[in-house]
């Protein structure tokens, strides 16, 4: 995902999502995200760019200023990860195999668990579900486990300085600088991912000063905390502002009728739950949707694949991150979270004939070959493309790292 104008939140789970995990090539820590990997280095330019900052920013105080500046250096991993985000789209079923993977599942329903007097808590005063504030957090940050720890002022003032989008990324490092002054954090511990995202939930610093909350009543907002009260309770907070209502779905899956009009599906074109049971919709179990208001049909991978009707809510978690994967995703992991089915629908197979069944049981073979894959998702990342392009390589093959129903059969 890339960090622009238009997205108000942006987290690890939108970019982890986005390429490095599961048989993509992680699955564990937060390898991208590790301090030792963004080391500061000597630039004056971004020494002068600093004192040029602080000289002409009068709304912070000194004794802040030095404190946050103390330590801070230019991080030209950073300007790497800025320019090299990969632009691609990930099918849903690729998507989703990572957002609510039975790990992600398992985790999640744990983690609803151990806090749910907080999440009850949270939702009488919000009026969020605690679900979907655990399910936000776990795409988000994996529960807390993946939050990232790059020093944000230094990450936030290097992509100001750098300049491509340095008035964006200068509000950000104001708006770090007053967290910092109005006391919620200290710099040491004001670290994030490498586009400043900050905490479980993964605020930048312009977010967390509309919608973070102190919850715990401390007089701290810290969504760094190994409590994530004020971390959930902010999303809570940000998604009840964004036009949540209580009680109302993201979305439903459903079956479509056979030749169904795919002009009739997106976002901008709804009708009432009534009116698209006139038209044959019905849900999963063949009954008639209940009326939640102004619906639409989602086909994101085409009437062949699974088909949501979408409501209000699922326009409220837009608000947090717009991508409509993203938002399934956040929805369905929710629902897993709460015991309710996977996703009945049938994905179309891939462009190569393949059925995830298929990328995966291609996976283990070739992990038990000695080719390993790290995991078996059925997603294929950069460490599935280099087991198979070693796998081709010792068996004299043509080496393209690309899976396929022949290489399958080949491994068998």
């Amino acid at each position: 995902m890339r960090v622009t104008k238009r997205t108000t939140l942006i987290g690890l789970g939108a970019l982890m999502l986005s390429g490095c995990v599961g048989g993509g090539g992680r699955r564990g820590a937060v390898s991208a995200h590790s301090a030792p990997q963004f080391r500061p280095v000597p630039n004056e330019g971004f020494d002068r760019w600093v004192a040029g900052f602080r000289a002409r920013t009068t709304s912070i105080n000194q004794s802040t200023m030095n404190a946050a500046f103390r330590n801070v250096g230019f991080l030209p991993e950073v300007i790497e990860r800025d320019r090299n985000q990969t632009e691609f789209k990930r099918s849903l079923q690729d998507y989703l195999a990572i957002a609510a993977s039975e790990e992600r599942v398992a985790k999640g329903r744990a983690a609803y668990a151990r806090h749910r007097n907080t999440l009850d808590a949270i939702e009488r005063r919000y009026g969020v579900e605690g679900h979907v504030v655990a399910a936000v957090w776990g795409l988000e940050s994996f529960f807390g486990e993946r939050r990232g720890d790059v020093p944000v002022i230094s990450a936030v003032a290097t992509l100001a300085y750098d300049g491509r989008r340095g008035a964006f990324f200068e509000k950000q490092l104001l708006a770090a600088l007053k967290i910092l002054q109005n006391g919620d954090i200290t710099p040491e511990r004001m670290t994030g991912s490498w586009a400043g995202a900050m905490g479980h939930t993964q605020f930048i610093p312009t977010s967390y000063q509309l919608f973070a909350v102190d919850f715990t009543g401390d007089g701290r907002r810290d969504i760094w905390s190994e409590d994530p009260s004020d971390a959930l309770a902010s999303t809570a907070a940000y998604l009840a502002k964004s036009g949540w209502t209580k009680g109302q779905p993201w979305g439903v899956e459903v079956r479509l009728p056979a030749g169904f009009d795919a002009g009739l599906s997106g976002r901008k074109s709804t009708r009432s739950p009534a009116d698209w049971a006139a038209l044959g919709v019905r849900d999963m179990e063949g009954a008639v949707v209940p009326n939640h208001g102004a619906a639409s049909i989602l086909v994101p991978e085409g009437t062949r694949g699974p088909a949501f009707m979408t409501f209000r809510n699922f326009t409220a978690i837009t608000r947090y991150n717009n991508s409509e994967s993203y938002v399934i995703g956040v929805g369905h992991l929710s629902d897993r979270i709460l015991g309710r089915p996977a996703i009945r629908g049938n994905f179309p197979p891939d462009a190569a004939g393949m059925q995830i069944s298929d990328r995966q049981e291609m996976q283990r073979l070739l992990t038990a070959k000695g080719f390993d894959t790290e995991g078996h998702d059925g997603v294929i990342g950069p460490k599935t493309r280099a087991a198979i392009s070693a796998y081709q390589a010792s068996r004299g093959m043509a080496v393209t790292g690309e899976p396929s129903l022949d290489l399958l059969a080949s491994l068998r």
